[in-house]
């Protein structure tokens, strides 16, 4: 009899669709629209503004990721100590959500301080005005890594995820009926 896992997974993966939705239409969305404020001044102001709104979406999405891989690491743990490829994808996932975890947060933190010197005034979100302080300047070139960074750490996350659904499938088909001869 199979296990099922249904709870767990649909946690892992819709908190996972969330937070990969969320980055990659923050950077390409939200940021490219506030870009084109016409007051320099409100780029950031209203940037920050759409990315405080999602921030609690954000963190509902990574807590159920990760409260679904923990509980896929628990159902599957006969799989993975059986099978040393799901036990390598399984490690290398969890480095690269903790990154990206860790990547997300400092992209708060680093949009919270862009978000306090939105008076300034910026060329983009991410793209700072030759007048704009250094504190500034080196936030937004961070940033303009980090929007990108986090989305295709994500997506990289999806890949590897619809990988282990593979390694979970039974040999079947014409190849395997054809070898089992």
């Amino acid at each position: 009899m199979s296990e099922r896992n249904t709870l767990v997974r649909s946690l892992h993966d819709l908190g996972l669709a969330a937070w990969f939705g969320g980055t990659l239409m923050g950077a390409v969305g939200l940021n490219g629209a506030t870009a084109k404020a016409h007051d320099p001044a409100e780029r950031l102001a209203l940037s920050s503004l759409g990315w405080a709104k999602w921030a609690p979406v954000q963190l509902t999405a990574l807590a159920a990721h990760a409260i679904g891989g923990a509980g896929l690491i628990l159902g599957n743990k006969g799989r993975l100590a059986a099978q040393p490829e799901a036990r390598t994808n399984t490690n290398v996932k969890l480095t690269i959500t903790l990154v990206a975890a860790g990547a997300s947060l400092y992209s708060g933190l680093l949009g919270a301080k862009m978000g306090k010197s939105a008076h300034e005034g910026t060329e983009g979100v991410t793209e700072p005005s030759p007048d704009a302080s250094t504190s500034l300047k080196a936030a937004q070139t961070k940033q303009r890594a980090l929007q990108w960074l986090i989305p295709a750490l994500t997506g990289t996350l999806i890949v590897m995820a619809a990988q282990q659904g593979e390694q979970q499938r039974p040999a079947a088909g014409w190849l395997h009926r054809l070898t089992k001869r």
